[in-house]
């Protein structure tokens, strides 16, 4: 009997609601998939500059169908590594401030990821995981010799990789912040070198998260981020205790540096240790093997080609808006890569929580589908997915915009980060907030083109796609005044994933014979007009406690309040328009919550 246990998790079975109560779709064969999906992984989002982890690649690596415990296991995972990782940017945040030398960690920080992103990390998530996937089903070791020649070589050219990055730390900041001069230079060039060796580990990271992945032990790679981001907050609360607050580039000394830098560092050595040691107890032994020669890890590659330009352009896009933030920042003689950052974290919390749940439990689903050449279940997946993660996403969105000021100041304000400051992070959420949607419409779009085994298409749309969103923000670095280019640069980030998913819209409209247009359209509409209410509540509070004396408090208070009552207001909206995608959800946890004082009895 299908487990619907508590260990169930909650997005397969909502979607299996929705499905129920639809009618049954004209089957329409035919369609065919570039290539054996098995062969294709996911990249994941590709565009964050920093050390957050990308749960959307682990989503592609999900546990099978059916496999209730290990789904629940990466779910829980997911939320406590967001949890922790905002806990993370803001002890990072009161530590360092928001102006110099806040802009100078960041620059530092993103240097070893997007690095190892570029040259390495691609390849191993989008290539190698399904190669291994296919050696242990067909090689009659069971894919032992690949995994050992993998690990060997991905250990040998993280050494030669992070040697290197360490060598050329000055060229990499002027890479990435050319706008640097003086004491803020010598600030990056040193945290930069504390950091590039995380190169090795971040990939050893990788590399046993793919392993562990392959053995269907999904837990590790979700929870190890969580040790990462809980000893690169205690650094930052040292730092913070040691150095005091308002330290700035000319007053903070080498040695707090080596501190925060340090400290930062052994977050991703431990869990990279943590890592190999959970790969060594589920029973794998390295025995280093060179003899790549034969071993089908260049013809994968090869397969792959187009998943890693698309890569290669969300990074180049990283360096421009890197460049950006800093040059506008310098100018403006202000915060905006620490501000930039912080509310990139924020914007894509409800995303990597509640959209990654939905494409984990669709990918298996899409991927079936296209096995069995059926373009109208592949089209039902995608709408249903997406109009499920837009009942919830809509609301946050919508409350993200409203509430962004006020919850930035009342998270963000301690410490070296100036309620200023904080409050420039509430401004850049609202950007970013108008963007969930589309956000999250192209993410889902790329997985179908996942599914159907086609890394091509994503790579040519990403073309367009960065072209308008590196040539936006040059745009806003010349055109708008250099205090505000940061508070805007949400819109070129915007417009990639906009033009990415008018371009990838198309071709499947093409390619599956629609889209469902209609039907997402007039659901968007609905839980906008939803929306409204709670939206008009929740700003009269905003409003009311901005006039009472304080930041904090009154911040957290016009949360609490105007977040409840605008979210009543959105329930009731949404019933009396009969809105069906969020009953799903409200359905399913009553059923749960009724069951659970009968299993207690039984």
């Amino acid at each position: 009997m299908e487990d619907r246990g508590p260990w169930r998790a909650l997005m397969p079975g909502v979607i299996e609601a929705a499905e129920r109560s639809e009618p049954a779709t004209e089957p329409e064969p035919g369609l065919v998939p570039v290539r054996d999906p098995g062969d294709v992984s996911d990249p994941g989002t590709a565009d964050r500059p920093g050390s957050e982890a990308d749960e959307i690649g682990e989503a592609a690596r999900a546990a099978p169908p059916g496999v209730a415990h290990s789904s629940a296991v990466m779910a829980i995972g997911t939320i406590f590594s967001r949890a922790t990782g905002f806990l993370r940017t803001v002890a990072i945040g009161a530590a360092l401030g928001g102006a110099a030398l806040g802009n100078a960690q960041q620059t530092a920080e993103a240097v070893p990821y997007t690095v190892y992103q570029l040259l390495l990390g691609g390849m191993l998530a989008s290539v190698f995981v399904p190669f291994l996937v296919k050696r242990r089903r067909q090689d009659g070791d069971g894919g032992d010799a690949a995994e050992q020649r993998l690990f060997t070589a991905v250990v040998a050219a993280l050494g030669v990789l992070t040697v290197a990055a360490v060598l050329a730390a000055d060229w990499l900041v002027t890479l990435y912040a050319r706008s640097y001069d003086g004491r803020q230079r010598e600030v990056a060039v040193l945290l930069t070198r504390l950091l590039l060796p995380q190169i090795f580990f971040i990939g050893v990271s990788g590399v046993a998260s793919s392993l562990l992945n392959v053995r269907h032990r999904f837990g590790a790679p979700m929870w190890a981020p969580v040790v990462n981001n809980l000893v690169t907050i205690g650094a930052a609360l040292l730092f913070l205790w040691i150095a005091g607050r308002g330290r700035t580039v000319d007053t903070v000394t080498d040695g707090q540096l080596v501190l925060i830098g340090a400290g930062s560092a052994a977050g991703t050595v431990l869990q990279g240790v943590i890592l190999a040691w959970m790969l060594w107890s589920a029973g794998f032994r390295w025995r280093p093997r060179l003899d790549l020669r034969g071993s089908g890890f260049g013809e994968a590659a090869r397969a792959a080609v187009w998943m890693l330009v698309y890569i290669v352009i969300a990074q180049l896009c990283v360096l421009v808006t890197l460049n950006v933030v800093n040059r506008a920042s310098r100018e403006a003689d202000g915060s905006g890569l620490v501000v930039y950052n912080m509310a990139l974290v924020v914007f894509q919390l409800p995303y990597a929580i509640i959209a990654v749940s939905v494409i984990t439990a669709l990918l298996p689903r899409m991927s079936e589908h296209v096995a069995d050449g059926r373009r109208d279940l592949v089209r039902a997946d995608f709408s249903r997915g997406l109009w499920l993660a837009s009942a919830l996403l809509v609301p946050l969105s919508v409350g993200m915009l409203v509430f962004a000021v006020p919850g930035a100041t009342a998270f963000f304000s301690y410490g070296s980060m100036s309620v200023e400051s904080a409050r420039r992070i509430g401004l850049v959420l609202m950007v970013f907030a108008v963007m969930l949607i589309p956000f999250t419409l192209h993410q889902l779009l790329m997985r179908v083109f996942y599914a159907l085994g086609d890394t091509r298409t994503p790579g040519l749309i990403a073309i367009p796609a960065g072209i308008a969103q590196a040539g936006t923000a040059l745009a806003l670095l010349a055109l708008v005044p250099a205090h505000r280019v940061v508070i805007w640069l949400p819109l070129s980030y915007g417009l990639f994933y906009i033009v990415g998913a008018i371009g990838a819209s198309l071709v499947l409209r093409r390619r599956l014979g629609g889209m469902d247009g209609r039907r997402i359209t007039r659901t968007l509409v609905r839980l906008y007009a939803a929306a409204l209410p709670g939206l008009a509540l929740a700003a009269a509070v905003v409003w009311a406690f901005d006039r009472m004396p304080g930041d904090r408090l009154p911040g957290l208070l016009a949360i609490v309040v105007g977040g409840a009552g605008g979210g009543v207001l959105f329930l009731l909206a949404a019933r009396l328009l009969k809105i069906a995608e969020l009953g799903y959800f409200t359905g399913l946890a009553r059923a749960r919550l009724a069951r659970r004082p009968r299993a207690g009895r039984a």
